[in-house]
């Protein structure tokens, strides 16, 4: 055994007596109820793992929860990912990971097919108003989940301010927002740390070992995706759906509704692959579906490829969410394994923390942008834009204003928020009062 191979070994404890086809069978498990986003996932995940099975000890499940929360990409996932690692090494990291995501995915795919061959019928346009009423309340909820976390200092509330101002008036691109977040952040908890006492580690770290997983993985990753760009060509609709996922997958901290906002902000305004209803309709979809969030990303990969005026489209859009899948999800393993035999050590890295906690902040108000745009496009039917100089403002029709789109948000907004209905009991009777709605005024 090389040094290398014993420090790692030393830095993750014994796993516990669980044979390989029992965690399988849980993670299939886990993969089909994991509804609800990453909350309740986490949740899930915490009361079978360690209070029924005791496969990980709470201090290990907190511990992995803060490292996957420092990582991009799906927390809960990779969460899994770390479990299934921590009880039997790389295989049992792939198993949980991809046993986690693949039932979504499965689901997330009809839905996609379904979307794009019925959306445009009558009766079902009709039926997506309420769902797209619903989503838009779903994401101003997550902006007052996360205020409640984020907003600990007056500094926070000025980063979320910022970030807000930002993306809203300036369209400054999302990771250069999150960048500045993490630098301030860090560069507070500096100041904050400088005197404080250091815990005491000897044990060296395991960087020829990492340094070989990171280069294989991120083999793993890109290899497939340069063939595809290598096969069609810097311009194929493919190529370019590759090249914007897997520039994603590493910008993406903050939760799937700050990728959300990058997404939205790229794919309808710079790219013009999807309409902001397609985009909420998208979101509205993932919402009722187990599995990450993200997997809107699958959604919106289909579309694009289905949209782009390939034939056979339904071969380019299942290439196009089969290239979101592997741009999306590969890296989670590549930060994972990398990073996982050095877990013990974040306590003895304040900024770390410091930069997730600018991070948080920012995602507040990136979230508050995505709010405000996806009302604008919901409640009004012509949106423009006004500009002056780098100023650049949404300027809607307000002859435009869609009285039932408010309307929906309204009662979908007391269902959940007030009543605190259950998501699917909720979007069932929006998109069924839009479409008594839309029945009865025709």
């Amino acid at each position: 055994m090389t040094a290398d191979t014993r420090a790692v070994a030393a830095t993750a404890a014994a796993p516990r007596a669980v044979s390989y086809a029992k965690a399988a069978r849980l993670w299939w498990r886990i993969g089909w109820l994991s509804f609800g986003g990453p909350t309740a996932q986490i949740a899930l995940m915490h009361r079978l793992i360690v209070e029924e099975r005791g496969w990980l000890s709470e201090a290990e499940y907190l511990s992995a929860l803060g490292f996957c929360m420092l990582l991009p990409g799906p927390e809960a996932m990779q969460l899994a990912t770390y479990t299934g690692w921590r009880l039997h090494g790389v295989r049992g990291g792939l198993t949980a990971g991809l046993l986690f995501v693949l039932p979504g995915a499965l689901v997330v795919f009809a839905a996609s097919a379904f979307y794009a061959g019925f959306a445009h019928l009558p009766l079902v346009l009709a039926a997506f108003r309420g769902i797209q009423a619903t989503a838009l309340v779903l994401v101003l909820e997550a902006m007052l989940r996360v205020g409640r976390r984020a907003l600990k200092t007056p500094r926070d509330a000025w980063v979320a301010a910022l970030a807000f101002a930002a993306l809203f008036f300036f369209a400054v691109p999302f990771p250069a927002v999150i960048a500045a977040a993490a630098l301030t952040g860090a560069a507070a908890g500096a100041r904050r740390e400088a005197h404080a006492a250091r815990p005491a580690d000897a044990s060296p770290l395991p960087l020829a070992h990492m340094a070989r997983t990171a280069l294989l993985w991120a083999c793993v990753w890109l290899v497939p995706l340069f063939a595809v760009a290598a096969a069609f060509g810097r311009a194929h609709i493919l190529t370019q759906l590759a090249w914007f996922f897997s520039r994603l997958a590493v910008v993406t901290f903050g939760g799937a509704y700050a990728v959300l906002a990058y997404m939205s902000q790229d794919i309808v305004q710079h790219h013009g692959w999807l309409s902001a209803t397609q985009m909420l309709d998208g979101l509205g979809l993932a919402e009722t579906t187990p599995g990450p969030l993200i997997l809107v990303t699958e959604f919106v990969a289909y579309l694009s490829g289905k949209q782009a005026g390939l034939a056979p489209a339904w071969l380019y859009a299942t290439a196009g969410a089969a290239i979101a899948l592997w741009a999306t999800f590969t890296p989670c393993f590549l930060w994972v394994f990398t990073g996982a035999p050095v877990i013990s050590r974040l306590e003895q890295w304040p900024r770390l923390r410091h930069a997730l906690g600018g991070i948080t902040a920012a995602v507040l108000g990136v979230i508050a942008q995505l709010t405000l745009w996806f009302a604008i496009h919901v409640w009004f039917t012509q949106v423009g834009a006004w500009r002056a100089g780098a100023l650049q403002v949404p300027a809607p029709a307000w002859a435009s204003l869609d009285f039932k789109a408010v309307a929906l948000t309204l009662v979908s907004g007391v269902l959940l928020i007030r009543l605190h209905w259950g998501l699917h009991r909720v979007l069932f009777t929006m998109a069924a009062l839009s479409l008594i709605w839309g029945l009865l005024m025709h």
